[in-house]
């Protein structure tokens, strides 16, 4: 049965990913995760969260003093 969105929760919930999560950028892994987080909250798709340590060294940059906020998940 496929999942729908408008059954996830409100407040989110946060439970670890059952799947490997790979991001491939340029043709370059810089993703090969086996412990991702997957984020489900009412009305949006699944958010999955990657442990600093699973990305490669390099592959992040700080986006120049810019924050976004969610009244649920704080600062980012």
């Amino acid at each position: 049965m496929a999942e729908s969105v408008w059954d996830y929760p409100r407040p989110p919930r946060v439970e670890p990913a059952e799947r490997r999560i790979r991001v491939v950028l340029g043709g370059e892994t810089i993703v090969d995760a086996r412990a991702a987080y997957r984020v489900l909250e009412t009305s949006h798709p699944p958010v999955y969260y990657i442990p600093r340590d699973e990305i490669a060294e390099g592959a992040l940059v700080p986006a120049g003093g810019r924050t976004t906020f969610c009244e649920w998940k704080g600062t980012a």
